[in-house]
């Protein structure tokens, strides 16, 4: 059976030949069509237009009622496997207490991975399942999921085996990113190049051996792991055909953009200090540059530069970072806020940022990201909205009516 939306104000972010990102002085800029209808058969996108349509005699039909139509969104990082919650450290930072500050005292990622250890397997599934959940309801279709609060191969293997268990159980398209370079032990606190051995000689081996991660990500930044260290962990994954991901530049200059760039990571994120020779670097590559203005707001961080990477040319995805420390939201309505109030973009800007460009990142430009046939039906539909610019605008209030997930209403 098809399904038929009607009255549909404005088709946003529409392609008849998909590209794979969008960057530079085009990220401002989405095709729509006025006045439509699209129509969803087995999962997918079959045919949209403009004016009146008639529905074939057993269509269901859903009446948009003058709202929106736009592709779900398509966020590109998250921690959202984890176990408890980090609210004390809220209090913690205001009183004054830096991320290192509390990272040093045991808190932070060595906190969640303690939390972690003493939850089961079963129990994590359970404790994420309602997040999966959340953020299907604010209108995501597609999300990474990272590993990182196990930080022994037991621990990183529970993780991945939940998000596995996620993508299995769930309508949500999933990316699994394997993420044992998270940070360092206390163990390994004064023998730091053990534990990378360990990541490489024992965790990835057993990651890939149950083929659990598309991705191998690392913390490549200051007090967490070094350039040096960062290759020798993405070295060991390209055997296993794990693609990376780089958290990078977050707080400070680390050379993990270059790093990168250098291994063909199909992300870097984080970002916020980027000067000349990142910029160089990033259009020598394919590498997304993803930013997370939610970890910066949280922590009262500086934001990373959006307006200098996209007026150099470069492409922006813009991600959650949901995770219980520095981002412990999953609202990407939140985040095309934050794009615009923040980080200077403008509203088509923070759309593609939050859809093609998400796409991307995670490696489902084919598949998600756009309105085009062929590709997954997961779509948002809006309440009316004067304009498309009005949704990130009104931030805390969500302009979402209806979602749909592989063609199917939520």
């Amino acid at each position: 059976m098809r399904l038929l939306l009607k009255n549909i104000a404005k088709l946003l972010v529409v392609e008849h030949e998909p590209e794979p990102f969008v960057a530079g002085s085009h990220m401002e800029h989405v095709n729509t069509i006025d006045d439509a209808w699209l129509v969803i058969e087995n999962e997918r996108i079959a045919c949209f237009g403009t004016g009146e349509v008639l529905p074939f005699p057993d269509d269901e039909v859903l009446d948009c009622q003058g709202g929106m139509v736009l592709p779900a969104f398509c966020d590109s990082h998250t921690h959202l496997v984890y176990a408890g919650s980090r609210e004390k450290e809220y209090e913690d930072k205001i009183r004054g207490l830096s991320y290192e500050e509390i990272a040093k005292r045991g808190g932070g990622i060595l906190n969640s991975a303690a939390l972690l250890a003493a939850t089961s397997e079963a129990d994590l599934y359970e404790q994420s399942l309602p997040r999966i959940r959340e953020i299907i309801k604010s209108g995501t279709g597609a999300v990474e999921i990272k590993s990182g609060y196990g930080l022994n191969t037991e621990d990183e293997l529970k993780m991945l085996r939940v998000i596995r268990r996620l993508k299995e159980n769930g309508p949500i398209s999933i990316k699994a990113t394997f993420l044992g370079a998270h940070a360092f032990p206390e163990e390994y606190k004064k023998k730091r190049d053990a534990y990378v051995t360990k990541v490489v000689e024992e965790m990835i081996p057993a990651v890939a051996a149950e083929k659990l991660a598309d991705y191998i990500d690392v913390f490549c930044d200051r007090g967490f792991f070094t350039v040096e260290q960062t290759e020798r962990i993405l070295e060991a994954g390209a055997v296993h055909g794990l693609v990376p991901k780089i958290h990078a530049n977050e707080l400070d200059f680390s050379g993990g953009i270059q790093t990168g760039v250098k291994y063909n990571a199909r992300s870097v994120d984080h970002l916020e200090f980027v000067g000349e020779q990142e910029l160089k670097t990033l259009k020598e590559g394919s590498t997304m540059p993803t930013l997370l203005p939610g970890a910066s707001f949280f922590l009262g961080l500086a934001y990373a530069p959006a307006r200098k990477l996209i007026d150099a040319g470069l492409p922006v995805a813009l991600a959650s970072d949901y995770n219980p420390g520095s981002s412990p939201s999953g609202n990407m309505e939140l985040v095309m806020s934050l794009g615009i109030t923040q980080l200077k973009m403008l509203p088509y800007e923070v759309l593609n940022a939050v859809t093609r460009n998400g796409a991307y990142a995670m490696g489902l430009e084919s598949s998600h990201g756009s309105i085009s046939p062929g590709k997954t039906a997961s779509l948002i539909v809006t309440q009316p909205l004067p304009g498309f610019g009005f949704m990130p605008y009104a931030y805390g209030t969500s302009q979402i009516h209806k979602v749909i997930i592989n063609g199917q209403i939520q």
